[in-house]
């Protein structure tokens, strides 16, 4: 016999009225017609799919040059990964757009994910994952189908000595079309997104490692002494080029001095990384300016010419202690050129009390016998040097 849903309704409600007293008929009916297949599914919210379960996988590589010290969270949405369109439980509500997280926890996800697929060797560089978009949204194409859209943006920062270095960037993502009541594939793409963008960063490691220098490992200094003495107005240090009164070409100066000559350092480089060590190629300058020396007619002499030569060898001195002092120094990659600059003017400074000392204590030339107590250790200290 076919009875209508009206028939069933209404018998079954005559029978609760034999059984059941008073008010609690009508909330007993509601809870036997409901349920998950009941007559009221018109007032059920949709169920809310399950979090999203990251596969861990190996990768597809061995990474030569870094391994993964750390990912952290530097989303500005953290709500949600994805937003997927579910089916809906009445013609009038075809889809509803459901939050997803990764199971448990986005971070710890994807942390575990890099940390499983990838061998980590603690002797190569630190690198720190900056997670700064990891998005998975969804739109209705047609009735039954969904499209969806990854995207992930991620930074990679160089971890050395106690201080990180932003070191490269990474954005990409993917696309998928699936069935409306099939999330499967949401998944393996949101996977395969995350593994390119550390395939990206294992290429560019690979290729830079010997030549950028925010992956150098180390620096060293090579000096070499500008000697070419083609400047009109310019005499460049050399032992077998000393200094000549036609090199004193300024008018003399008011006062009690013979002469003034007018000495300088200075120092040009030029970088390169060279089998992943910054290798800085400094031109160390010490020199006279012509136009900045002079001397008086009367004390064109030998005596007077070696107190003026002098003067100029206390700055060659003081340069080559430059030198030795950044050689012997272990220069750090991040902090070098810093360390280079307070070196150089600490030799400018030293420079000044050297000559102050050498006038004060052979009285600008004129006390003969400390002149040649200066002549001999200046000498002396040249003799350590190889120029």
């Amino acid at each position: 016999m076919i009875y209508s849903l009206l028939t069933i309704k209404h018998s079954l409600y005559e029978v609760l009225k034999l059984l059941i007293p008073g008010k609690f008929r009508i909330i007993t009916l509601l809870l036997l017609l409901g349920g998950t297949n009941g007559f009221i599914s018109a007032t059920q919210a949709p169920a809310k799919p399950e979090p999203i379960l990251l596969r861990n996988e190996p990768l597809p590589f061995t990474p030569q040059e870094f391994y993964i010290a750390d990912v952290v969270d530097a989303r500005k949405d953290r709500k949600a990964v994805a937003y997927v369109q579910m089916p809906g439980t009445t013609p009038a509500q075809p889809t509803t757009l459901q939050p997803l997280n990764l199971l448990g926890g986005d971070i710890p996800a994807v942390k575990k994910f890099v940390q499983q697929g990838l061998k980590r060797s603690v002797q190569m560089r630190p690198v720190l994952v900056r997670v700064k978009t990891l998005q998975v949204s969804e739109n209705l194409v047609g009735k039954e189908r969904v499209e969806g859209k990854i995207a992930v943006a991620l930074d990679f920062d160089i971890q050395r000595n106690g201080k990180t270095l932003h070191t490269l960037e990474y954005k990409g993502g993917g696309r998928y079309l699936r069935p409306l009541r099939d999330v499967s594939i949401t998944e393996p793409t949101l996977r395969r997104s995350l593994t390119d963008a550390l395939i990206y960063l294992n290429t560019w490691m690979n290729q830079e490692a010997d030549r950028n220098e925010k992956l150098a490992t180390g620096v060293k200094i090579v000096f070499k002494d500008y000697t070419t003495n083609n400047d009109p107005d310019t005499v460049f240090y050399s032992s077998k080029r000393p200094l000549n009164w036609s090199d004193f070409r300024a008018q003399p100066q008011p006062g009690i001095y013979a002469a003034a000559v007018l000495p300088g350092f200075a120092f040009t480089g030029q970088k390169e990384v060279v089998n992943g060590i910054i290798q800085l190629n400094l031109k160390v300058k010490v020199y006279m300016v012509r136009d900045g020396s002079w001397v008086r007619a009367g004390a064109k002499n030998a005596y007077c010419l070696n107190h003026e030569q002098r003067h100029f060898d206390i700055v060659k001195i003081v340069a080559e202690k430059f030198k030795k002092q950044l050689t012997e120094n272990k220069l750090s990659v991040e902090d070098y050129n810093n360390t280079i600059t307070a070196q150089y003017f600490e030799t400018l400074r030293e420079i000044t009390r050297w000559q102050k000392q050498y006038d004060e204590e052979s009285g600008h030339g004129t006390n003969v016998a400390e002149q040649e107590r200066w002549n001999q250790r200046i000498d002396n200290e040249l003799k350590t040097y190889t120029y």
